[in-house]
């Protein structure tokens, strides 16, 4: 294939294509006509021999060839905006950019504040924009629209970059009048009454059931490969919220050791080992390659980093 004779403009294309699954909007966002879209999927399709998009009951499709492409293709055209980027110096001190964070409630509570303790000393004319998981799509990060997402998952597009930041353990947090602390063992565990906090995942969140083992997370899957489960009274996405009711008697909040930390000079509740084995959980930071080679968002990716290595000692 003689590379001079294609149009390069056709992987662009491309790109926004396999983001929108939808003509109509790949238009939009490009600026063209409808027909002048469909007239490039015509030549995209010739291109590589492949329909690229097909009609399915759940609208356009990508086809398995397409799949393959996706992350090939943008990671040519990161290159190419790299290239064409002007050689520019960060400088944190005097910025006044925006970042623009997706972060779990768990984050908020963990690495946030030595973030902006951190941020107010280096760079006091920075802002953060901190978004909920609810608040962003995987298509939003991968628009670059959301600077950088801090969450669990269990599940990452190809194309985005990403660095663990952290694993951690998980610990309960149990009030001191609760007599079951005198007897702290699996049965008991299971006899009482739980507050389960969680937000994996990004987009809209749905209604919980404590049937529902796959999407309750760490605690009740490990619950569930010893035939065991607990009673959840409480579902929160909250873990201020969880950590509060976890001082009431009568119920046991179990989750993330450094999110439990807060709450460890409180004479109202103690903190205890799970009384059976739970998989620790990993924290990472995630970005869209179309902002891995930008000064600024360098300079913050490799911030986090450092207070995030800071902050485990």
């Amino acid at each position: 294939m003689n590379m001079s004779k294609i149009d390069l403009n056709l992987l662009v294309y491309l790109d926004v294509l396999l983001r929108e699954c939808n003509v109509t909007r790949a238009a939009e966002e490009l600026s063209i006509s409808q027909p002048a879209m469909s007239n490039s999927l015509r030549r995209l399709r010739d291109l590589f021999n492949d329909p690229i998009l097909v009609r399915t009951s759940d609208g356009m499709t990508p086809t398995d060839r397409a799949l393959e492409l996706q992350p090939l293709v943008r990671t040519v055209l990161a290159a190419a905006e790299q290239a064409i980027l002007p050689k520019t110096e960060f400088e944190p001190s005097g910025s006044t950019r925006i970042f623009r964070i997706m972060a779990s409630d768990y984050t908020e509570a963990t690495l946030l504040p030595i973030l902006l303790n951190r941020l107010y000393q280096l760079a006091p004319n920075i802002r953060l924009d901190i978004m909920t998981p609810s608040d962003v799509s995987f298509h939003d990060v991968e628009r670059g629209k959301v600077d950088l997402v801090i969450n669990r998952f269990d599940t990452l597009p190809q194309s985005f970059h990403q660095v663990r930041l952290w694993d951690d353990s998980f610990s309960c947090v149990v009030s001191v009048a609760n007599p079951i602390i005198k007897n702290w063992n699996l049965e008991a565990y299971l006899s009482a009454k739980h507050i389960w906090v969680s937000k994996t995942g990004m987009g809209v969140g749905v209604g919980m059931s404590s049937d529902d083992v796959q999407r309750l997370g760490w605690v009740d899957d490990a619950l569930h490969k010893i035939d065991a489960k607990r009673d959840i009274a409480l579902f929160t996405r909250h873990y201020q919220a969880a950590l509060l009711m976890g001082r009431q008697q009568g119920l046991i909040v179990t989750l993330p050791s450094m999110a439990a930390r807060q709450v460890q000079a409180d004479d109202d509740v103690v903190i205890l080992d799970p009384p059976f084995s739970i998989p620790r959980m990993r924290l990472k930071m995630v970005w869209s390659p179309l902002l891995q080679h930008d000064p600024g968002h360098r300079w913050m990716r490799q911030l986090i980093k450092t207070v995030s290595e800071d902050i485990q000692g």
